[in-house]
């Protein structure tokens, strides 16, 4: 049985043609992607669970279950996995009806390998760096602006005024390199002097919060400032 990695970006293949799923495999693989695959829909939705993915290629027609009923069970058991739909058909209403129950893209065979590589890494990046009205999240890491309330996965994480706004900014700059000068204006405004040593401290204490245990979301670029990027690489 394959090991799970926390650090590569898991994404599961579901397809009943074998050739298609090994090419697809294969092919992710070698993007950089860690892979498992299922022959059908029962063993997909068993593969979830093991394997948990980032994001699943799915049939839509699968010899027991359809793509659109695993996708359907997967949304009412709660789980919000990113789905990329494969299917023959080409018909209007089933790619309404896929990227209705919750699909994220579709894509018709036959189709382009590199096409699919961009699109799954488009879903990805949707999907980790998305901002609600008046709610930044970025992987697992969730910011009410309206609320103040901050959530890694279920865990409510208190903040101070000072770690919120610190954290706001962060968020709302995914994967840009913010210096400790651009830090000091837009969270402290320079009303205690502009030493950038409070800047190590507060970063020391948001990541004690918010990365402490588990895969870090804050980042540190020698030389330059701090980054905050999400765990999954796209």
């Amino acid at each position: 049985m394959q090991a799970v990695s926390d650090e590569a970006t898991r994404v599961l293949v579901v397809d009943d043609e074998p050739s298609i799923r090994e090419l697809v495999s294969t092919v992710l693989r070698y993007e950089g992607f860690e892979i498992a695959s299922a022959a059908n829909g029962h063993e997909a939705l068993r593969e979830v669970e093991r394997f948990r993915p980032h994001l699943v290629v799915l049939d839509v027609m699968l010899p027991d279950l359809d793509g659109f009923e695993v996708q359907r069970r997967l949304t009412e058991s709660g789980r919000r996995i990113p789905v990329v739909f494969l299917t023959a058909k080409d018909a209007v209403e089933d790619r309404v009806r896929g990227l209705t129950i919750g699909g994220d893209d579709y894509l018709t065979k036959p189709f382009s390998l590199e096409e699919l590589v961009a699109r799954i890494r488009a879903v990805l990046r949707r999907s980790h760096e998305t901002t609600r009205s008046g709610q930044l999240v970025l992987d697992d890491l969730a910011l009410d602006e309206e609320t103040y309330e901050v959530h890694r996965g279920d865990e409510l994480i208190e903040l101070t005024p000072t770690e919120f706004k610190l954290l706001r900014y962060f968020m709302r700059n995914p994967r840009r390199v913010l210096s400790k000068a651009q830090i000091l204006d837009h969270v402290w405004e320079y009303d205690f002097g502009g030493d950038g040593n409070i800047v190590e401290t507060y970063v020391s204490y948001l990541r004690r919060k918010v990365d402490a245990g588990r895969a870090p979301l804050i980042h540190t670029v020698r030389g330059v400032g701090y980054t905050m990027k999400p765990t999954v690489r796209v």
